[in-house]
């Protein structure tokens, strides 16, 4: 380096800050995940065009099938992440863990579950018992081991993203809405193509049962490793709770697929089974939001004294509809970058609280705690300035007032 030059500053990132990996590193097993999600994803879908062919209908009833499963999960993708406001999960994790579900997952299950019906229990067991067995006590173990992977990777490689049960139900819905919404794509094939009573109306029907009536089926199934994964994540020594969680995963799984054969009896016990079971996630999902609201008002208001949270910054932050209100105001006092600026002290407070409270319970070592904690509130301090820059030559509009003191 030539004298009186120096190295160039490096790029701030707010969003690395704020999922606390280093600033512009390329996250190549990201990619090179996704890539091969969607490889999986196209093999799979080239497997049910084909069965789609094979009947000698063409393509019509794939060209039926695929959209009838994509047409519910935008709805349901939304309401996941309509859920996840208060303290939302990166963007990229959420997605690979969608693409997983959909393209790794999807595969390599159909091809294991297809394998097993045709080569072992069918020929042991006959055409009827073979599947019945097949779909109550091997499926679900394929099925559900291979979409609790990509939450045991996430707990080895992101494991600070478990920050309660709610983290772990939402990366465990993502996964099983991307499994769904394939696994559905053979399924309304199948009613299509079937010899006896197939056609529209059975379609009609798998269409009602699976795609408007069951839609939340397997992320409640996998939400129950995604609980395991999150308890493990909060404690030293918490390993058990995922293989716990797994296991409740597959038995809920098989109880499911094992009532199908008890009629509309079956039907009802397994509908009442699942009701309960997404009443216990929704206590849980509520619980995880006022958790996280003490969490706030406990650790935020010791840092008063940097100048960074005031009193009303911790009532703001402590409800939705005031963040909201707080981003309009920002925006309409600095425009889109104030309202970003003030997003990103939003999320950088909040997960500075998570990290006080993971601090007082042991979580995280003091190296840990002390370096993330300065870059935390680097952040807050580059975006409070921001968004409190003017929008015009120096002077604060006399409509913007700030919901912050």
């Amino acid at each position: 380096m030539l004298p009186g030059m120096s190295e160039p500053a490096p790029v701030f990132d707010p969003r690395a800050v704020i999922d606390g990996r280093v600033p512009g590193l390329r996250k190549t097993y990201f990619y090179a995940g996704m890539a091969l999600a969607a490889a999986c994803a196209i093999i799979a879908l080239a497997v049910y065009l084909a069965e789609s062919v094979a009947d000698g209908r063409g393509v019509v009833p794939f060209a039926i099938a695929l959209p009838l499963a994509i047409l519910p999960v935008p709805l349901l993708l939304a309401a996941v992440l309509w859920v996840d406001r208060l303290e939302p999960e990166p963007r990229g994790n959420l997605i690979f863990a969608f693409a997983w579900g959909a393209g790794i997952a999807a595969l390599v299950a159909l091809l294991v579950n297809t394998a097993g019906l045709e080569y072992v229990t069918q020929p042991a067991l006959g055409a009827s018992a073979g599947e019945y067995v097949s779909a109550t006590f091997a499926a679900p173990v394929v099925e559900e081991t291979l979409k609790g992977a990509v939450l045991a990777g996430l707990l080895w490689r992101r494991r600070a993203e478990f920050d309660g049960p709610t983290d772990g139900i939402i990366y465990a819905a993502m996964t099983g809405l991307g499994f769904a919404m394939m696994e559905n794509v053979g399924y309304y094939i199948n009613a299509l193509v079937t010899p006896m009573h197939g056609g529209v109306a059975l379609l009609g029907y798998t269409f009602v049962l699976r795609g408007l009536l069951s839609p939340l089926l397997h992320p409640m199934f996998t939400s129950m490793t995604g609980l395991g994964v999150a308890y493990a994540a909060q404690r030293r020594g918490g390993g058990w709770a995922v293989v716990v969680g797994w296991l409740a995963a597959i038995a809920l799984h098989m109880i499911w697929n094992g009532l199908s054969r008890y009629g509309l009896a079956g039907l009802v016990a397994g509908y009442a089974l699942m009701c309960w079971v997404l009443g216990v996630l929704v206590v849980i999902l509520v619980s995880g939001r006022r958790r996280l609201v003490r969490q706030i008002r406990e650790h935020l208001p010791p840092y008063a004294g940097t100048g960074l949270v005031t009193a009303a910054d911790v009532v703001m932050l402590t409800s939705l509809r005031a963040r909201h209100a707080a981003r309009n105001w920002a925006r309409r006092a600095g425009g889109v970058p104030a309202a970003a600026a003030m997003g990103e002290y939003q999320l950088a407070s909040t997960e500075l609280a998570l990290l006080g409270d993971k601090a007082s319970r042991g979580v995280i070592t003091e190296d840990e705690f002390t370096r993330r904690r300065h870059d935390l509130l680097a952040l807050m301090q580059v975006a409070r300035a921001s968004y409190r820059v003017p929008k015009e030559g120096g002077r604060r509009s006399r409509k913007a007032r700030t919901p912050s003191a």
